[in-house]
């Protein structure tokens, strides 16, 4: 089962956190993150700087909260009619998104924030999201699919290893070649699984004479 997703706030609390998180990335834009303070942000956006800080913590906690809203999707996967073009097509937009400076950025600021992991899970839970909908769109057309975890493992995982550790070959070829490496791997488990012997038929005897 993937992750449950956080739940938006409604009313003034979402209106409070639409205007700080505008806010943010205006001001970002404009002096650049090393300068950005909490009074600052406060003042643009017309809350007290007690009020991001009760809902927030501190700055870097708010960037973090900021960066997971920027990961977050705003729209399902291609459906392009196969479930192989339909991960190839969404696994070359991860990696042309979250290796950019933007997407790389938002990782880090996600993270740096995130005290207890709940940051990361918000973010793995996009990702298998996207998934599911993926596969629940092969298993409509009657496509064998691989389980969502398989796919996190496969494709998922390296891509951002490589984005936070090490640096190297990010481009599409490459997430075409996760998603083979994936694929191939759902089908050598699916043949070995065992299969069920057929009950032996019992042979009827004709009765004696």
């Amino acid at each position: 089962m993937s992750p449950k997703p956080m739940v938006r706030p409604g009313g003034r609390s979402a209106r409070v956190q639409e205007s700080v998180h505008a806010t943010v990335r205006a001001l970002v834009g404009e002096v650049g993150r090393d300068a950005l303070t909490v009074p600052m942000v406060a003042a643009r956006a017309g809350v007290t700087p007690s009020t991001i800080y009760r809902r927030w913590g501190d700055l870097q906690e708010l960037l973090s909260d900021v960066a997971v809203e920027r990961l977050r999707p705003e729209a399902d996967p291609a459906d392009l009619g196969s479930l192989r073009a339909d991960l190839d097509a969404w696994a070359e937009q991860f990696v042309d998104e979250m290796a950019s400076p933007p997407g790389r950025a938002y990782i880090r600021d996600a993270l740096l924030g995130d005290p207890d992991g709940t940051n990361a899970g918000r973010c793995s839970a996009y990702a298998a999201e996207q998934i599911d909908v993926v596969l629940a769109r092969a298993v409509q057309r009657g496509e064998p699919v691989p389980e969502t975890e398989l796919l996190i493992d496969r494709v998922v995982a390296p891509i951002m290893y490589r984005i936070l550790f090490r640096p190297g070959r990010l481009d599409a070829a490459y997430a075409r070649e996760l998603v083979t490496n994936a694929v191939c791997a759902q089908q050598a488990e699916a043949g070995a699984r065992p299969t069920r012997a057929a009950a032996p038929r019992r042979s009827k005897k004709k009765p004696d004479n």
